[in-house]
């Protein structure tokens, strides 16, 4: 063992925390996503002609988990003047098709001019006594530490039914629309944005990039210590995990281990695609500056969006603007377009100073000039940011150059401020906001 390697875990040791290495030996996921399943199936259900665009409603059978057929809606939305090119974008969610994802769907395929496939039905719920979402997914993380079957935990199912998704959109390509489909944008909010990183991190080769929405906890046993630091206590949103022992059933053996199967931190070494984080400032899920706790160890391209004034939903609700899922959708379909062959994104480069005594200096360089520049503030008597307010703070900017801005903020004299600057491009006709990290500065 390195010394790097034994400093590190006696660290981990001594905090009470699993030790989270890259690349270790862990549950193999991808052997289970990849293991031949003969319940796999798929059909044509019907094809629907819109004004704005083709629907084709698919029915898809992704597997056989725990004696449980799990079936899937699976809905390829392509715009009016649209083909099937060979990459497209798969969004990953919980319920069945409706009107509103119906919408939500052609207006991303419009926005992005890429086709958009929406999987449902992830995980196929309600499960176990009626069962769903955070409370599934505990029950399935219990019955693996009680049982040591690496098959329980509900990622790995989830996971599964969206490779089996991809093998639905590449045959269905290949025999109905003579096109041939090669690359997948993996896209997905909450737990579905947790099965996105995942569904990157077995290996699957047609995975070009990845959004995952919301999902704002790799590493997360220092996640659940730092929300303790921050809020007295763990978020009342992962109660699920709380009240059931697991927080505390993650530094055992076999919690460590499950953590190692479950927790994209743990594969970030593999995870070197290009990736859009998209999150709500006032998700109740997680603290606000919770992604300084993996960010600096991912590797490749990578980009993220912070919405003001939005929770889990992603809908901005600032003070006199109507709510509005404009700046997750623009975002998004910014990210889809630039890895199906659109203009690139922007590149960023941070520099952050603090002295003692003196203000936050924040220096943000990128590639190419940008339309918009906002730095956004919120303050309070503590860390908890999340019922909160935030605002665009006037005159932060000291250095207005082309491609360089200088944002600088002084501390407040009392309780904590929290932080982000918002730069938005024009690109391919539409603007994209990208943001850096959130930063939380304590009273002077």
């Amino acid at each position: 063992m390195s010394p790097n390697r034994r400093q590190f875990l006696g660290m981990c040791a001594a905090l009470g925390l699993p030790a989270l290495l890259p690349d270790e030996v862990r549950a193999d996921l991808a052997g289970y996503v990849g293991k031949p399943d003969p319940s796999f199936a798929w059909k044509l259900v019907t094809k629907e002609e819109r004004g704005s665009g083709t629907v084709h409603r698919l029915r898809l059978t992704s597997q056989t988990w725990q004696g449980i057929v799990w079936e899937h809606d699976l809905s390829l939305y392509l715009a009016e003047g649209t083909t099937l090119p060979q990459t497209i974008a798969l969004y990953n969610t919980g319920g069945g098709a409706n009107a509103t994802n119906d919408l939500m769907g052609m207006d991303l395929a419009r926005r992005s001019k890429v086709p958009i496939a929406f999987l449902y039905h992830v995980p196929n719920q309600p499960l176990f006594e009626g069962k769903k979402e955070d409370a599934l997914i505990a029950e399935t993380f219990l019955r693996y530490l009680k049982t040591g079957d690496d098959t329980w935990p509900l990622l790995f199912p989830m996971v599964k039914s969206v490779v089996r998704a991809m093998d639905a959109l590449q045959a269905y390509g290949r025999q109905e629309m003579k096109s041939s489909v090669e690359r997948f944008v993996v896209s997905g909010a909450s737990k579905r944005g947790w099965t996105s990183w995942l569904t990157a991190a077995s290996g699957d080769r047609r995975v070009k990039a990845i959004a995952p929405m919301v999902i704002d906890t790799l590493n997360m046993p220092a996640q659940i210590k730092h929300q303790r630091e921050a809020f007295g206590t763990t978020s009342e949103q992962i109660r699920d995990y709380s009240e059931t022992g697991l927080t505390e059933a993650f530094a055992t053996e076999t919690g460590r281990k499950l953590m190692r199967m479950v927790d994209p931190f743990a594969y970030r070494g593999q995870l070197t695609l290009p990736k859009m984080l998209i999150h709500g400032a006032n998700d109740p899920y997680w603290t606000a500056d919770a992604i300084r706790l993996y960010w600096d160890e991912l590797k490749g391209d990578k980009w993220v969006c912070y919405v003001p004034n939005a929770g889990h939903n992603l809908i901005e609700r600032t003070p006199g603007k109507d709510p509005s899922p404009e700046r997750a959708l623009s975002a998004l379909a910014a990210f889809i377009r630039s890895q199906a062959g659109g203009s690139p994104l922007p590149r960023l480069s941070v520099k952050e100073t603090e002295a003692k005594g003196e203000p936050y200096r924040l220096e943000v360089r990128t590639d190419r000039k940008p339309e918009a520049v906002r730095l956004w503030v919120v303050r309070s008597e503590t860390q908890d940011f999340r019922p909160k307010t935030w605002e665009e703070m006037v005159g932060a900017v000291t250095s207005p150059e082309e491609r360089t801005r200088v944002f600088t903020v002084e501390r407040p004299a009392s309780g904590y401020l929290a932080c982000f600057a918002e730069l938005s491009f024009s690109l391919d006709g539409a603007t994209s906001p990208l943001c850096t990290l959130p930063k939380v500065l304590a009273g002077a």
